[in-house]
């Protein structure tokens, strides 16, 4: 009865320490300067969407390709630490602490730095999407 009153989702609990019904740690991911720590909510939708925590791994840094994704929704909060983005038509943003951007579906953009510390939420519409190198914007 509950699955019909949640529109085909399911709930789903992640702690930080593995444990809950999504489970998992932190892992490898789309890049490897990254880790990534799914949150279950790409199980729990069916694929409609996903959350991950995704923090830097000490000492390895962006390549600053520009890119874009293949989406329909991307949304990031930084946890702790900071990082620089560049984005199409928009120059570079600098995100710190509590910072939060939507990123429009097809927004050309690339990381160009981040702290070691850096920890932030992604959440994205669909969960699994295709990430595509493009070249750089003409432009300021």
């Amino acid at each position: 009865m509950a699955s019909d009153i949640w529109k085909g989702q399911a709930f789903t609990v992640s702690h930080s320490d593995g444990t809950g019904t999504a489970g998992g740690g932190f892992s490898g991911g789309l890049r490897a300067f990254f880790e990534y720590r799914n949150l279950g909510i790409d199980t729990a939708t069916n694929g409609a969407y996903a959350a991950n925590v995704i923090r830097a791994v000490p000492g390895r840094h962006a390549e600053g390709e520009w890119h874009v994704h293949d989406l329909d929704f991307q949304m990031i909060y930084i946890l702790q630490g900071w990082v620089t983005f560049e984005y199409e038509g928009q120059g570079e943003v600098t995100f710190r602490s509590g910072s939060a951007a939507l990123q429009p579906p097809g927004i050309r953009h690339r990381e160009i730095r981040h702290s070691d510390d850096l920890e932030l939420i992604e959440i994205t519409s669909p969960a699994e999407f295709t990430t595509k190198v493009v070249t750089a914007p003409e432009g300021p």
